[in-house]
């Protein structure tokens, strides 16, 4: 069986003491590939070891994260802006905007997420958006660049039905995690009326851990128990998720180079 885990921030600090143990159990359940989201500049050399120590299942994004959208953000886009120009990245993310914990810097998420938007586009490349309390304002965004070199995916969806066939008619996939094993996670009482081509699974770990593990961290191997109640969702067999979902990442991260 192979598996994409296509968000998964395997260089935070939660996973300084085992985070080779953490992949070395991804492997093993059939997570072969796995696709980092940036945050902020101060990870940046966390990103570059991870890819250097496991080059052919590791895919970096380049991006400033809504959280960390600040006074300073013109400096961070002026970064990321300098890294693309220097090497190669599999998409712009996590981008976009998050009205949950702040709105202080609400213009400043906007300018930053479109911004973004048109690095991408300049450079060829999908983005993976992070939506949080902002559906409206990320639709606004996202609409004024709509065209056939925007799309990627929107990161732990967690909308409602309407919102993902809004998504989806804009080109892009929605990622699956742990939410839907959630008893009040929602998504999974319509999941099935979402066409399977426009799923992709993932963790992103160390957050949001699946049902039986929710509440502790969250790692890549877990991913095996968002396919399986995926499957469940769909009624069909857990290959077929595994088969479909991985096709769909491999169609939005199509400039990669991936072998299984």
């Amino acid at each position: 069986m192979q598996l994409i885990d296509t968000h998964t921030h395997l260089y935070v600090e939660a996973f300084d003491e085992d985070q080779s143990l953490v992949i070395e159990r991804a492997l093993k359940v059939g997570v072969q590939h796995f696709f980092i989201p940036a945050i902020d500049s101060s990870y940046i050399d966390r990103m570059y070891a991870l890819e250097n120590a496991y080059p052919n299942q590791i895919h970096l994004m380049a991006g400033l994260h809504p959280t960390h959208v600040k006074k300073n953000y013109k400096e961070e886009l002026t970064l990321i802006d300098t890294q693309l120009k220097k090497r190669k990245f599999c998409a712009i993310g996590e981008i976009g905007m998050d009205l949950y914990w702040d709105k202080k810097f609400l213009k400043e998420q906007q300018l930053a997420f479109s911004q973004q938007i048109k690095l991408a586009k300049e450079h060829k490349l999908p983005i993976v958006i992070h939506c949080r309390e902002a559906f409206d304002e990320v639709f606004e965004v996202l609409e004024q660049h709509s065209g056939d070199d925007l799309y990627g995916i929107f990161h732990c969806f967690t909308g409602a039905l309407s919102e993902a066939k809004r998504a989806i008619d804009l080109n892009f996939k929605l990622g699956i995690g742990g939410v839907v094993t959630f008893k009040n996670g929602r998504i999974d009482q319509f999941l099935n009326k979402i066409p399977m081509e426009s799923i992709v699974l993932e963790t992103d770990a160390p957050y949001l851990s699946p049902t039986p593990h929710r509440g502790n961290r969250n790692e890549s191997s877990y991913i095996h128990l968002i396919m399986k109640k995926v499957a469940e969702c769909y009624a069909v067999s857990d290959d077929i998720i595994a088969k479909i979902t991985t096709e769909n990442a491999l169609s939005v991260f199509k400039n990669q180079k991936i072998k299984f």
